[in-house]
């Protein structure tokens, strides 16, 4: 039977992540550091290690609490009917995502892409970002040739492709939604059947 964790454990877990909300709300989340961070929650630089194998574990934490939200917001607006507005959905867990490098490394890196062992807080957003996007694809006018589930992981890949060529020197001047919108118009929309 495992044991309940301290009141004060859980409190200076609760300082540690608040700290570290703080230093990112000022300069970024590239810009954080443990010693910032413990310096801001006013514990030693042991306890942070205690509740966190490393700096990259707390962004993890951090940052999958943000993609949920942000998926939250996406899955209470009305279901998508095409393309365009998939894209527009899109939009705002994208401009996250690629609001700094270090974000969207960090994500990229714990996304399962990376053959990780252990399903963290980012992997799992990306089960889930499947399993709702899916219930978007099995209405509307969505392709039928292949599953709702396949249209979202698609989904899924386009949308990292164009925030990682939005980093691209040959490629970033393209606004990231128009290719976004361009790939996922391809991929989503069924062809039109031209007329003979």
């Amino acid at each position: 039977m495992t044991r309940a964790p301290q009141k004060r454990t859980v409190e200076t877990r609760r300082r540690l992540i608040a700290a570290a909300r703080q230093i990112i709300a000022r300069r970024g989340y590239s810009a954080i550091r443990v010693e910032d961070v413990v310096v801001e929650a006013g514990v030693a630089k042991g306890t942070f290690f205690a509740h966190f194998a490393d700096k990259d574990a707390l962004m993890e934490l951090l940052l999958g609490e943000e993609i949920d939200g942000l998926i939250d917001t996406m899955m209470r607006a009305r279901a998508p009917r095409n393309a365009a507005e998939v894209t527009v959905l899109l939009m705002p867990l994208c401009d996250f995502i690629i609001s700094e490098r270090y974000v969207f490394d960090l994500i990229l890196r714990h996304s399962g892409a990376a053959a990780r062992e252990e399903i963290g807080p980012i992997a799992r957003t990306f089960l889930r970002q499947v399993d709702a996007f899916g219930q978007w694809f099995a209405s509307g006018t969505f392709r039928r040739d292949i599953s709702p589930a396949l249209l979202a992981e698609g989904v899924q890949a386009f949308a990292t492709q164009a925030m990682a060529l939005h980093f691209c020197a040959l490629h970033g001047a393209q606004p990231l939604r128009s290719r976004l919108e361009t790939y996922l118009k391809a991929w989503l929309e069924p062809p039109h059947k031209s007329a003979r």
